[in-house]
C-alpha cells in the first residue's frame, strides 16, 4: 500500500491498511490508524497522531512546530480524530506547553489552505471551509462551521453547531447555537436551520430562541440579562450552556448589529 518513492521513518506506526502516495515523507514520531489515505506531497512531522479512515490530500503538512517564538522544543503533539478529511495544503501545528497537543475531531472536514495553529481544539464533525486561518488557543464546539476566508483570533471560542459567515473576522467569543454574520461580525439570529437539520425538534430550537431574545432583544446588559434567564426562562441543558458560556468568555461575546458599529465599540 506504500509507494515506492515515499518515505517512511521505520520507527513510525502506521496500520498495515493504510495507502500512502508517492513523495509523502513521514517521520518517526507518527501513528496513522487503519483505513486512512495519504494522498502524494504530504509531509506528516514527529508529534502525529492520526486515526482511522482518515483522508489527506497532497500538500499538507501535518505536525510541524508551532509558530510561536515562546515555544522551546517541548514534546507535544497533533491528533487528528477518526473519519476526518484535510484537504488540499492543509496545516496543523504541534501545541505548546500550554495544552501540550493541537486537537481535531472526528468526522470533520478541514478545506483546502486552511491553517490550524497550535493548542487549538477542534470538535467533532466541525467544518473549516477553504483558506480559513485559525490563531492558537482556539476552541470550537461540536458541529461549528466556519465559512471561508475567514481569520480567527487567538483564543477565541466557538460555539457547538453555530454558523460563521465566510470572510469573516472573529475577534469575539461566538456563543453556541447562533449564526454569526456581517462586518464588525454580529449576532445574526439562532442557526435553526441547522440545529433542524440535526434533528432538534421545534420545542428545543424555539427554547434557544428565548435565551437569545433576551440576551440581544431586550435590551439589558450581558449581567441582566443572564440574570433574567435564569430566574425567567424554563431550565434546559441549552439554556444553561449559554449562560456558561458567556459567564466564562474571556474576550467576550459578539454583539447585536449595530450599523455603524466598528469592533472597537
Amino acid at each position: 500500500m506504500t509507494h515506492p518513492y515515499t518515505y517512511i521513518d521505520p520507527n513510525a506506526r502506521v496500520a498495515p491498511n493504510v495507502k500512502i502516495d508517492p513523495f509523502t515523507v513521514i517521520h518517526g514520531d507518527v501513528q496513522i490508524g487503519e483505513g486512512t489515505w495519504i494522498g502524494s506531497n504530504v509531509t506528516i512531522m514527529d508529534g502525529t497522531r492520526i486515526g482511522k479512515n482518515c483522508r489527506v490530500f497532497p500538500g499538507a503538512v501535518l505536525g510541524a512546530i508551532p509558530q510561536d517564538l515562546k515555544f522551546s522544543g517541548e514534546r507535544t503533539t497533533v491528533e487528528i480524530g477518526d473519519n476526518t478529511t484535510i484537504r488540499e495544503f492543509v496545516t496543523v501545528n504541534r501545541g505548546t506547553e500550554d495544552r501540550g497537543k493541537t486537537k481535531v475531531g472526528d468526522n470533520c472536514l478541514i478545506m483546502a489552505y486552511s491553517h490550524i495553529a497550535h493548542d487549538c481544539v477542534i470538535g467533532n464533525n466541525c467544518i473549516l471551509s477553504n483558506s480559513v486561518q485559525v490563531a492558537g488557543h482556539v476552541t470550537m464546539g461540536d458541529f461549528a462551521v466556519v465559512g471561508g476566508v475567514s481569520a480567527v483570533h487567538q483564543f477565541v471560542n466557538i460555539g457547538q453547531h453555530s454558523f460563521v459567515a465566510g470572510g469573516s473576522l472573529v475577534s469575539k467569543d461566538v456563543p453556541p447555537y447562533i449564526k454569526a454574520v456581517r462586518n464588525p461580525l454580529s449576532y445574526g439570529g439562532v442557526n435553526s436551520v441547522g440545529l433542524k437539520r440535526r434533528g432538534f425538534p421545534l420545542q428545543q430550537i424555539n427554547g434557544i430562541l428565548d435565551v437569545y431574545r433576551t440576551i440581544y432583544n431586550k435590551g439589558f446588559n450581558t449581567s441582566q440579562a443572564l440574570e433574567f434567564i435564569e430566574e425567567e426562562l424554563p431550565a434546559s441543558d441549552e439554556r444553561d450552556e449559554i449562560v456558561t458560556f458567556i459567564r466564562e468568555s474571556g474576550r467576550g461575546i459578539i454583539k447585536r448589529f449595530v450599523k455603524g458599529a466598528t469592533d472597537e465599540d
